[in-house]
């Protein structure tokens, strides 16, 4: 299809391809083949990437192997990481492992594989602006940069999937820096005799972890959160329901400040530590306990050279004549400042949603502030993936949800239903008029 300016005409821009995007587009290509949708998918890494910062040694994804790119949605789809696994030869190897979670270097290449398949993924390729197009057609003009030169499209939809982006507290010189960069500087830190991580969610463990595992003998490290506890995530059958399209309905159609209440609520929904991950950190413990008690070289008696301190919040920080890292902290429950004098510090303080520099002023402005519709368009025409935690709920950046949320813009862009959606995918009733469609004795008028 081709614009009367003669203009490359797309029915959907994808703007970033990360998971979400990527599924967007595997579901995406049988639309393509049979003509009804054409997409185009832009991103400026030369490559699919995923997390690099973070591929820990034997780090593996927290949510189960069905949480792919397609299965949730479309179980028949060839982009299906059990596909992937029977085209590389590794299915019989894979049951015979018995795990339902992939390793992390496992899922990106099971992503890159599926990009290398669906020839509208560009990668190298940077966009530079949105704008609304002034044509009769409406719709956006698109212009982006590729190893060709400058190049612009029209879209009549668009799709931000630009992820997001590390939050550091505060900047500090020195050896400072946030988990998403952990492994380039990891040799850097196992030199060091003291560091410093700073965050209690699953990054911050395994990176405690990882430095316990690695370091020489006679190193101090140090693990502090604002957190009242270095807590477990909140893994029950029933509280996974929280990362249903059940839930992602209920929660949407809450008022703004009660849903803005009930997040501040949840964060070991998506924010703790895997029970293995503390299990693993509790044993490393346990050893060291033992060996500073029998022969070890770490000091006083009893000392396992590890020190976790919840409840305190990292409130500043600057440098030191010799040229390490001084926070200021402050215990939260006594109201009791204190310092400490570090290496290295290592901020595990997640993410937030980018800001798309590129979008045209008057496009940004049409953003609802109040967050997405249901179909996840957060303007007429442009819909988000993983930037709608605030009206749609906590599974917005949970990879197990990508699939239907995927199919959800994919219906509403086609006008059609391409994907059909289960109406019920958990047995809680989060919404009673969702409980009374099944349970008579629900009523609405009470006597």
């Amino acid at each position: 299809m081709t614009s009367t300016m003669s203009v490359p005409h797309f029915d959907l821009v994808g703007v970033g391809i990360g998971p979400f995007n990527l599924s967007l587009a595997a579901l995406a290509e049988p639309l393509r083949e049979n003509h009804s949708l054409e997409p185009l998918f832009l991103e400026q890494q030369p490559e699919f990437a995923w997390h690099r910062g973070m591929m820990v040694d034997g780090a593996t994804l927290q949510v189960p192997f069905l949480a792919d790119l397609v299965s949730l949605t479309d179980p028949t789809s060839r982009f299906s990481v059990l596909n992937w696994l029977r085209e590389t030869e590794r299915l019989y190897s894979f049951y015979f492992a018995e795990n339902l979670f992939l390793q992390r270097r496992e899922y990106e290449a099971y992503c890159q594989w599926v990009a290398a398949q669906l020839p509208f993924c560009r990668f190298g390729t940077t966009v530079t602006r949105v704008r609304r197009s002034t044509g009769e057609e409406g719709g956006f003009d698109v212009e982006y940069t590729a190893p060709s030169g400058p190049v612009t499209v029209h879209a009549t939809s668009i799709v931000l999937g630009i992820g997001t982006e590390p939050v550091l507290p505060f900047e500090l010189p020195g050896t400072v820096l946030h988990s998403a960069d952990y492994l380039a500087h990891r040799d850097r830190l196992r030199g060091l005799d003291d560091v410093t991580v700073v965050g209690s969610g699953q990054s911050g463990a395994e990176i405690v972890l990882d430095l316990l595992r690695t370091g020489a003998p006679g190193r101090r490290v140090r693990w502090l959160t604002r957190s009242a506890a270095f807590e477990p995530m909140e893994y029950s059958k029933l509280g996974l329901e929280h990362f249903t399209p059940e839930y992602t309905r209920y929660f949407h159609g809450l008022r703004e400040d009660v849903r803005a209440d009930l997040l501040r609520t949840q964060g070991r929904l998506h924010k703790a530590i895997s029970f293995q991950t503390i299990a693993e950190l509790h044993a490393e413990l346990h050893q060291r306990s033992f060996d500073s008690l029998y022969g070890g070289t770490l000091g006083l008696a009893g000392d396992t050279g590890v020190t976790l301190l919840p409840g305190v919040t990292v409130t500043g920080g600057g440098t030191s004549a010799r040229g390490r890292v001084e926070l200021t902290c402050l215990h939260e429950r006594q109201k009791r400042e204190f310092g400490v004098l570090t290496d290295a510090v290592v901020f595990a303080t997640g993410y937030r949603e980018r800001r798309p520099a590129f979008l045209d002023p008057d496009l940004a402005l049409a953003l609802d502030p109040a967050g997405a519709d249901l179909e996840y368009r957060a303007a007429p025409g442009v819909y988000v993936q993983n930037a709608e935690r605030h009206s749609h709920g906590v599974g917005a950046p949970d990879l197990g949800l990508g699939a239907h949320r995927a199919a959800v813009i994919l219906n509403a862009v086609t006008g059609r239903t391409v994907y059909d959606l289960p109406r019920r995918a958990a047995h809680t009733a989060f919404d009673p008029s969702a409980a009374a469609e099944r349970d008579p004795g629900i009523r609405f008028e009470v006597s």
